[in-house]
Order: structure tokens, then C-alpha cells, then sequence
């Protein structure tokens, strides 16, 4: 009867002496993937991480345009003796090549499911823009008109 007491108050002790050591750790640090990494570099410092590029894929762009294709945090400590204090890293991964290929510029197939969706992004924004510039100039066109303005190229009725 004494040892399984004995066995209880160690074990329930021992739980809560668990439960009372808190280890401190960082919060995690924020899903970069995805971003460009310009971006990212600026919410991984605004969250105190200091961003580290591991590895890059491509020569096409500069870094900043690069896209964020992998991230791991570490924590690294402060050498021996040194008196500083750890530092929060993320480690990111680069793919530097263009979101889809063109003659003579490498980047991801038409064919692959990025390189397709890639393009009728930037299809879709290229008309958009064709569009949205369209628009203006008719509009500018039509104001000019009503204040009687010729615009260059206009046939003046007068």
C-alpha cells in the first residue's frame, strides 16, 4: 500500500512539475510560400525573423522578383562565450525563372498546370490594361469633343 503511494505522488508530482516548466520558444514564423520574395523578406522582418536565401532555381530575375518556393525557421545560438543572444532565421528557397516560358526565355511550360496558369493570369491582365486604357481614351475623347477640342487624327465638322 505504501508503494503505490508512493508510485502516485511521484507520478502526480512529476506531472506537475511538467506542467509548471514553461519552455520558452518563438512563435512560428509566418507562410511565406507563394510570395514574392521581396515580400516576404518584409513580413519575415516585421514578425523579427531574418531571412536567409538557401537556394534559387534560375537566372531570370532579380531576387526581389523571385518567388518563394520552400521556407524552414531555425533558431541559431549565440557562440560560447560571446555574451549575445540567438537569432531567428528562416531559410528560404528562390525560383528565380519566369512564371512561363517564351521563345529564348526559360520559365514553366505552357504545358505544366503553373506555366498554363501563369499565362492566362498575365493574358487576362494584358487585357485588362488594353481595356482599361481603351476606355480612357474614349472617355478623354468624348470630353474633348464636348468642349469642342479636335484631337489630332479627328475629322473637325466645322
Amino acid at each position: 500500500m505504501k508503494t503505490a503511494w508512493g508510485v502516485a505522488a511521484a507520478t502526480s508530482l512529476g506531472a506537475v512539475a511538467l506542467m509548471c516548466s514553461g519552455v520558452a520558444s518563438a512563435g512560428s514564423a509566418p507562410n511565406v510560400v507563394g510570395q514574392k520574395f521581396s515580400d516576404a523578406r518584409s513580413a519575415l522582418a516585421s514578425a523579427g525573423y531574418k531571412p536567409l536565401v538557401s537556394t534559387t532555381v534560375g537566372d531570370q530575375l532579380q531576387w526581389p522578383s523571385c518567388v518563394v518556393t520552400n521556407q524552414v525557421a531555425r533558431t541559431v545560438s549565440a557562440p560560447a562565450n560571446s555574451g549575445g543572444s540567438s537569432s531567428n532565421q528562416v531559410l528560404l528557397s528562390l525560383n528565380c525563372e519566369a512564371a512561363f516560358a517564351t521563345p529564348g526565355n526559360p520559365g514553366n511550360s505552357l504545358g505544366s498546370p503553373a506555366g498554363s496558369q501563369a499565362y492566362a493570369s498575365a493574358s487576362a491582365s494584358a487585357a485588362a490594361a488594353a481595356s482599361s486604357a481603351s476606355a480612357a481614351a474614349a472617355a478623354e475623347a468624348a470630353a474633348a469633343g464636348q468642349e469642342g477640342q479636335v484631337w489630332e487624327g479627328q475629322q473637325s465638322g466645322r
